[in-house]
């Protein structure tokens, strides 16, 4: 019931893919500035934007701030208003075209650093191999995951958790018949809105090309 009336919510909502690229040539950038400033290769960039592809929403957060904008310009999700949630009553959400339901737990204050979510993952489901600032603490609530971290491959069953850092590669995925809960928490800044610009994350400029896009700004802010 929950998911069909997400996908129903879904409708008629442009796809993640279309909203990156439209994102990403507003702002100049080609897919290769756009892979560096976020850490994802060009190849699974490109499968994204024709949606051949869903990020996860970890990745989502990384090509959200490397386009100078809060993950909630590419997914409508619920903003809670205090610290309490109770169980039975928070809203879920998912990115289009994802199979996975997350439900939010954290709230924004200033200075907060943890996001939190439990994640409902569908049977058969398997993420892209991602690496990233910060830290995670994954805790499997029901069912089992194949965790793969730095090469290793674990399996993790209901009460196991396992901590880790972001910059390690890492990919997960449900590869048995039943659909999976699991807990996660992490330092990663999903929501936050103190994105840097896009063009101070990207790779290196070319020579000079900073340079006539200074004097458009100065030019500007003489006027006013």
């Amino acid at each position: 019931m929950a998911q069909n009336a997400l996908a129903k919510e879904d409708e008629g909502h442009p796809k993640v893919g279309a909203l990156i690229r439209a994102r990403r040539r507003q702002q100049q950038m080609t897919l290769m500035e756009l892979g560096a400033a976020a850490e994802v290769s060009v190849g699974y960039l490109s499968q994204v934007e024709r949606d051949h592809a869903t990020p996860s929403l970890g990745t989502l957060a990384q090509i959200s701030r490397a386009l100078g904008v809060s993950i909630d310009y590419f997914v409508a999700t619920p903003a809670p208003h205090n610290a309490l949630t109770r169980a039975g009553e928070r809203n879920r959400f998912s990115i289009n075209g994802s199979s996975i339901v997350y439900e939010r737990l954290g709230a924004e204050f200033p200075g907060n650093q943890l996001s939190s979510f439990v994640m409902v993952v569908p049977p058969g489901y398997r993420s892209e191999t991602v690496s990233h600032e910060g830290e995670e603490i994954l805790y499997v609530l029901e069912g089992a995951i194949t965790q793969r971290l730095d090469g290793e491959e674990m399996v993790m069953h209901a009460g196991d958790s396992l901590h880790f850092r972001g910059n390690r590669p890492h990919s997960w995925s449900n590869p048995t018949d039943q659909p999976a809960r699991l807990l996660w928490t992490g330092t990663l800044a999903l929501f936050r809105s103190s994105a840097r610009p896009a063009r101070q994350l990207a790779a290196k400029p070319k020579t000079g090309a900073n340079k006539p896009v200074r004097k458009k700004v100065n030019s500007k802010e003489k006027r006013t």
